[in-house]
C-alpha cells in the first residue's frame, strides 16, 4: 500500500508520543517519517522575557503600594 505525500494528515500524540493510525493499518507494516516536532513549552528566551516582564509589573506594583500605603498612614496620624 502506497500513501502519497497529499494523503498524509496531521495527528496529535498522546503523552507517551503515540500516535493512533486506525483500523485501515491493522496488519500491515507501517514506515512512519516524522517531519517536524512542535514543543507545547515555550523556550528559554520567550521564559526570560515573561520573568523579566513579571519582574518589572512586580516593582512597579510595589512602587504603588508603598506610596498608596504611605498615605494611607499620613492620614491616619491627622
Amino acid at each position: 500500500m502506497k500513501v502519497e505525500a497529499t494523503d498524509l494528515k496531521t495527528n496529535e500524540t498522546d503523552d507517551r508520543g503515540r500516535v493512533y493510525l486506525g483500523t485501515e493499518y491493522a496488519n500491515k507494516r507501517v514506515t512512519v517519517a516524522v517531519v517536524e516536532v512542535e514543543s507545547d513549552r515555550p523556550d528559554d528566551d520567550e521564559l526570560a522575557a515573561a520573568y523579566r516582564e513579571a519582574s518589572e509589573s512586580a516593582e512597579a506594583l510595589a512602587d504603588e503600594w508603598s506610596e498608596a500605603s504611605d498615605e494611607a498612614w499620613d492620614r491616619l496620624d491627622e
